[in-house]
């Protein structure tokens, strides 16, 4: 087994500063005393009264969304992405690839995977398990359509913060009604290594400008801190969350990996915004206003 000194040749920040900065991220921007409750059994028991919760305060936690061997499949059709193994889905590292040789710096490097569902089975099975598509359904009233299929990963000794935002500010999930979001841990999401976190009942604000600063994020001087509610899911649970819900995850200063499948779907019915009305909801353009 490495030690940490090794493990940080491969994956650390790049200087004492940027790594004392995300310290300091982590301990002002998040708090770790209050964790999300109510949580329903599996993915097949939501319920009437789960619907009305759902959009009251924005989100839902699911103890078991899938099963072992569905998280098994799951992550090794990553690996295989991450690998090269397979091809079509697409891979985000924080290094060149140039730099990359070995599968465990390829993993330690990777950030994100993206446009799998029509390239990998195993993980187009689960963006339309009948108890996911069936929550969906339920949810928002009518069938779905996939609006966005990715995997979220956060290397240990220094997977990176992803800023609070609101997912439909991102161009792809701009439709004209809300979408929901589906994030699913493949290995314990805990407190210590970047679970997520939400601002409960956030989502009745509304679209909120963004800004370009550590990310396409909220302003971190509008983060209602004090509201913030951790939601730590062992592997198979998910987070089930409104597309324009306050939401972010703490950097990863531990030595364990956080691997998370996320699926956004719209209504059937949604269309996507026009850029002028994007730039409306999500933009100062209208007020000129700073972070």
């Amino acid at each position: 087994m490495k030690s940490k000194k090794e493990q940080r040749t491969l994956y650390s920040y790049d200087n004492p500063e940027e790594e004392n900065l995300a310290k300091n991220i982590a301990e002002s921007l998040y708090r770790y005393d209050s964790i999300a409750e109510n949580r329903i059994a599996t993915i097949h028991d939501l319920t009437d009264e789960h619907v009305q919760q759902f959009w009251d305060q924005g989100y839902l936690v699911i103890e078991e969304a899938l099963g072992e061997q569905e998280i098994i499949d799951a992550k090794d059709a990553l690996m295989d992405i991450v690998f090269g193994r397979t091809s079509g889905g697409k891979v985000q590292f924080v290094k060149p690839r140039s730099e990359l040789h070995t599968d465990e710096e390829k993993e330690l490097a990777a950030r994100k995977v993206h446009d799998y569902i029509d390239h990998d089975e195993r993980l187009r099975a689960v963006a339309f398990q009948d108890g996911i598509t069936g929550a969906m359904t339920k949810l928002f009233g009518e069938s779905v359509k996939v609006a966005q299929d990715q995997a979220i990963l956060k290397p240990p000794t220094g997977g990176a913060e992803k800023p609070w935002h609101q997912d439909m500010a991102y161009g792809p999930l701009a439709f004209d009604r809300s979408v929901i979001g589906i994030w699913i841990a493949l290995d314990p999401a805990e407190l210590d290594n970047g679970c997520m976190h939400v601002i409960p009942y956030s989502h009745r604000d509304g679209a909120v400008p963004h800004y370009a600063i550590r990310d396409w994020q909220l302003c971190d001087l509008s983060v209602q801190v004090e509201r913030d509610v951790a939601v730590p899911l062992k592997p198979g649970g998910a987070l089930i969350f409104s597309g324009l819900i306050h939401h972010g995850t703490p950097p990863n200063f531990s030595t364990k990996k956080r691997r998370a499948l996320q699926i956004h779907y719209a209504a059937e019915s949604a269309k996507k915004l026009t850029p002028q009305e994007y730039k409306k909801m999500f933009t100062n353009e209208l007020t000129g206003a700073e972070c």
